[in-house]
């Protein structure tokens, strides 16, 4: 990781993806929450006031330093405990069934062995288990999805290794959870930077 992804990217997005216009999607996928909590991409803690009362802890997986030093407000203000557990999303360092559910929020675009980190969420989640998601990815409008395959490689180069094209929902299928419920959107803005899938997929 170079210098501006270690240090300039996690400052950009704490400040983008802090924005109000984004906290009613996570509001929604924090919603049902309860027991023991994975969150994958715990970033800044923007998740943190979202908590419902019933999470008993969160168990956060997060690579950046700069990330965890801009969380430790929100951290030590959290009415839940939380833990950093691990690194890195594609190898979770939790024994198999030790969640009773996994959050994401943004996250998914930017993990570079993506089939490997759901592989990791459908491990840890005990059975009936939960993953909760909001991402953004590939839109299934042709000319959008064109325009975010020529963005990526600039985009990815900008924001840490963010994809704009990654195919959410084909690659939740092929995880082995099973989508229960998904919203697909645009949000303001460009559309290659705004198509939103969000939902939940379960352990059955």
């Amino acid at each position: 990781m170079g210098w501006y992804s270690a240090n300039v990217v996690p400052r950009i997005t704490n400040i983008a993806c802090g924005s109000k216009r984004m906290s009613p999607m996570r509001e929604r996928a924090a919603s049902g929450l309860s027991g023991d909590v994975v969150e994958v991409g715990f970033g800044t803690g923007l998740n943190v006031p979202f908590y419902p009362s019933a999470v008993a802890r969160v168990m956060a997986v997060e690579p950046s330093d700069v990330s965890k030093r801009l969380a430790a407000t929100r951290v030590a203000a959290s009415k839940v405990p939380i833990d950093f557990v691990g690194l890195d999303g594609a190898r979770l360092p939790l024994g198999d069934e030790s969640a009773d559910y996994v959050l994401s929020t943004w996250t998914l675009c930017t993990i570079p062995e993506v089939e490997a980190a759901l592989s990791e969420v459908k491990r840890v989640l005990r059975s009936g288990g939960e993953f909760h998601f909001v991402e953004h990815g590939r839109s299934p409008d042709e000319k959008v999805a064109r325009a975010q395959d020529r963005w990526t490689p600039l985009n990815m180069r900008i924001a840490g290794g963010c994809h704009l094209n990654r195919p959410i929902l084909e690659l939740l299928n092929a995880s082995g959870l099973e989508v229960t419920r998904i919203d697909r959107y645009y949000i303001k803005g460009p559309k290659q930077f705004g198509y939103m899938y969000e939902g939940i997929a379960a352990k059955v």
